[in-house]
């Protein structure tokens, strides 16, 4: 059995051949049923969660991911995120390998971003604004930077020397890149913002958001948060990775539909319909479009059958 470390899963998975997969993925017959979200009791700080997200291929690969988040890390200085991810043959039943469920879920979170704003980003976007520099941060900028000709990228978060370092760690990295303290300036002129937060209250405003504009929510997976206002919300034209994910966790989502702003008919595909073409996507270039991401069990899958195969490789 294979066992990847963070660095060989890292190094399997280039962001060009882990979005096409996650892209064949949502074109495939995997078959994911709801994942296990628990929440677990961390004496003095806020609550962890437990995931467990299973997938599989028939007859191909099968795979689950053990996930933990624990939102105060940061005092510790330990990433929110650890995991594993148990891929095995969905012919057999034999185990093929143990990957690093922290970063393949950083890279295939940031790559389902990406493909979504293959069809929902404005196609001339050229400035991104990071919102959080948690472990996805620098993932995003560079994920984004493969389906859009970005030229100027800016990192905002509550602390300005972290938000400072993801910018210096860019820089390294060929992109031009900028630490931001005024998060309302910063995105009055993105074409798209990319939030990956733990907050439980909104960050980015619908009136900020110019037109054309591409809003990418990542980080509110439980119903009790949220990155984005109702403004937002009725702006504009609502996506999500799964229906079924976003309409039960997602609390830019789950908001708005209890409050009545958002209806469930109004959220116009998820990610398996714009990648088969049964929505368009973008369908002018002065609309407003919301991507909102929980998460999805095939996207895990996907990036951990490409790491297994190209280290077998």
């Amino acid at each position: 059995m294979l066992v990847l470390d963070e660095k060989q899963t890292r190094a399997a998975l280039a962001w060009p051949s882990l979005i096409e997969a996650l892209a064949s993925m949502f074109e495939s017959a995997c078959v994911t049923p709801v994942r296990h979200h628990h929440d677990m009791e961390v004496p003095g700080e806020r609550n962890a969660t437990l995931l467990l997200m299973p997938a599989w291929v028939p007859g191909r690969y099968a795979g689950v991911k053990i996930l933990s988040v624990f939102p105060d890390n940061a005092q510790r200085a330990l990433p929110a995120i650890f995991g594993t991810y148990l891929l095995s043959s969905a012919k057999t039943g034999e185990m093929l390998a143990a990957i690093d469920g922290g970063e393949l879920t950083a890279r295939r979170t940031a790559a389902a971003s990406a493909l979504a704003a293959r069809y929902l980003a404005h196609s001339d976007a050229k400035e991104l604004l990071v919102c959080g520099t948690g472990r996805l941060a620098i993932n995003l900028l560079q994920a984004h930077a493969v389906t859009r000709p970005l030229e100027r990228f800016r990192i905002w978060g509550r602390n300005l020397e972290s938000a400072e370092a993801i910018a210096a760690e860019a820089r390294v990295l060929g992109l031009r890149a900028e630490a931001v303290v005024n998060l309302e300036a910063a995105a009055r002129t993105a074409d798209i913002i990319s939030c990956a937060t733990l907050s439980s209250e909104p960050l980015v405003s619908g009136e900020w958001l110019k037109a054309g504009a591409h809003l990418d929510l990542i980080g509110a997976f439980k119903p009790s948060m949220r990155e984005s206002d109702d403004m937002a919300i009725s702006r504009s034209s609502v996506f999500v990775d799964t229906r079924a994910g976003a309409l039960a966790e997602a609390g830019d989502i789950v908001q708005p539909l209890k409050s009545g702003v958002l209806t469930e008919a109004a959220i116009k595909a998820e990610l398996a319909e714009l990648v088969t073409g049964a929505h368009p996507g973008r369908t002018s270039s002065e609309e407003i479009t919301l991507f909102k991401s929980v998460g999805a069990a095939l996207e895990d899958l996907a990036g951990a059958i490409l790491a297994y195969e190209t280290i077998r490789a």
